[in-house]
């Protein structure tokens, strides 16, 4: 299968692999998001003799039997035998020393929880051949917050990475990547479901519509990923009550903290708290604050960020009783559709649209450089109004006000008025305006504003 995107750190990789000397590179990110087939490919576009290893969630012997095999014959050797993966290593590092080699510990969290003072074995070694040595070791992992524990001053490879890659799922644009026959409009929905994952993505059927993909992958009983959120979530969550209570407030729209405590039902105060640092952690939900107001934590609000999870949340699982008695068509017609076309997809059409400012932004493609984006919260007492707006961007001329449209119908200039007004009476000092639309635009751009159509992203 085609490797798509990552190229900043596919580039980084392969620069590291080129040095000459020791070096050690961490690389974390969440279950699914390529951090396997990124090292893959950087190992398939080195000339450097390579082991890429898959820790085992098992004792320390069968991981070193397993290795060992890998070194036996990497090195063109008779079955190798080591009485423990410090002499094992210890021999790698050695091995090192005359030519260069690469080798990937994938998943070292297993390793490390098999072996009691594993970060330690790892740290003696790096320091001992640290001027002799010509190892590249690559540490990675789906936990991420062990992974993270690595880099903190009482661990004991703090100090000896070299490099850390936090592989995130990929925006947008580089999601397309892997259905790029799909009308823009059509990526935009594919995005809102499968997301930046790399592993969901690839199996978007380009013979198939979009619902068609969604019913098959995700909506079929027994399809591809009808469980995998529930499993992933279990895997990493003990009380997963609280989790579905929590998600499936989400899901519906509740945001504000007391909010989601009252619809989720979860028993307290502090157990709301642990799983949201849960799924915060996970990189499932973000935590946001205004642009406007940043130290304000009643108007702080939760958002769920995978849109897997979302739509999981959202259907499969509210409406789980009623698909299994159901044809995956009659389920999506009567549960799905409308809501879909009428409010998933255009609330996750708002991300879409400040990744593309984001993107834009990094390329310098910009007027003005902005160095925040994010909601803004307005109140007027006067009046009694108040609420945000989701995309608005600060550089140092001010504020910019965006508005994104999922509509089957032109955005006019009526429209774009009336939105410019509302900023206005808000209180918001914006200086300029950005329309994102779906299906284009009627009538002359107002003042200061900028009209961006939904090819223009791709």
């Amino acid at each position: 299968m085609t490797f798509h995107g990552r190229e900043h750190e596919l580039s980084l990789m392969q620069r590291t692999f080129e040095v000459r000397g020791q070096n050690v590179t961490l690389i974390y990110g969440r279950r699914r998001v390529g951090k396997s087939e990124l090292i893959k490919q950087a190992l398939a576009q080195s000339d450097a003799r390579a082991i890429y290893y898959e820790c085992k969630e098992t004792s320390e012997e069968n991981n070193v039997e397993s290795l060992a095999a890998l070194v036996s014959e990497a090195y063109g050797l008779p079955p190798l035998a080591f009485p423990s993966m410090e002499k094992l290593l210890e021999f790698l590092f050695t091995q090192s020393s005359e030519s260069k080699l690469i080798l990937v510990l994938d998943e070292y969290p297993y390793l490390r929880s098999a072996i009691k003072g594993f970060d330690s074995v790892v740290q003696t070694l790096i320091d001992r051949f640290a001027v002799a040595s010509q190892l590249s070791l690559v540490l990675c992992g789906s936990y991420v917050e062990v992974m993270k524990t690595l880099l903190e001053r009482d661990s004991p490879l703090y100090g000896r990475v070299d490099q850390t890659i936090a592989l995130e799922p990929m925006d947008y644009y580089d999601s397309a990547l892997f259905y790029p026959s799909f009308s823009a409009e059509d990526k935009v929905r594919l995005y809102s479901v499968f997301g930046g994952i790399p592993y969901y993505n690839k199996f978007v059927d380009p013979s198939l519509s979009v619902n068609e993909n969604i019913m098959c992958l995700l909506a079929e009983p027994g399809s591809r990923l009808e469980n995998e959120v529930p499993l992933y979530l279990s895997s990493k969550i003990s009380k997963i009550a609280n989790a579905n209570e929590v998600f499936g407030a989400l899901a519906q729209g509740f945001s504000r903290y007391k909010d989601i405590l009252d619809q989720s039902h979860v028993s307290s105060g502090p157990a709301m708290v642990n799983v949201l640092d849960k799924l915060i952690g996970m990189e499932l939900v973000r935590k946001q604050t205004p642009i406007n107001d940043p130290n304000n934590k009643r108007k702080s609000s939760y958002h769920i960020t995978d849109g897997l999870s979302l739509f999981y949340y959202r259907y499969l699982f509210r409406y789980s009783s009623q698909r299994m008695v159901m044809s995956p068509d009659a389920f999506f017609e009567r549960y799905v559709h409308e809501d879909f076309e009428a409010s998933f997809v255009p609330h996750r059409f708002e991300e879409v649209c400040r990744q593309y400012l984001i993107r834009q932004n990094r390329a310098g493609n910009m007027p003005e450089a902005f160095s925040e984006i994010g909601k803004y919260w307005y109140d007027d007492p006067a009046t009694h109004a108040n609420g945000e707006f989701d995309i608005v961007t600060r550089d140092p001329k001010g504020y910019i006000f965006y508005e994104a449209k999922f509509r089957s119908t032109p955005v006019t200039t009526k429209m774009m008025e009336e939105e410019i007004a509302q900023v206005k009476s808000s209180g918001l000092s914006s200086y300029a305006y950005g329309f994102f639309s779906r299906s284009g635009f009627k009538g002359a751009a107002p003042d200061a504003a900028r009209l961006i159509s939904i090819e223009e992203l791709y």
